[in-house]
């Protein structure tokens, strides 16, 4: 089993876990039809890669 060797300080903690916070979605953008969409996602109006694949609803 896995222990470690001293204390971690409060400070090296929250030094390493940081970087881990503030994580960014998936830029959105405007598409061809004006609708806003996110990236790898069907926009609103049931488009995707400029193409229907589901009905608007």
């Amino acid at each position: 089993m896995a222990v470690p060797a001293r204390k971690v300080s409060k400070h090296a903690k929250r030094t390493r876990r940081g970087g881990q916070g503030g994580l960014k979605t998936s830029a959105i953008h405007m598409n061809e039809n004006g609708v806003y969409v996110r990236n790898h996602h069907v926009a609103a109006d049931g488009t995707y890669n400029g193409k229907q694949v589901v009905s608007p609803k």
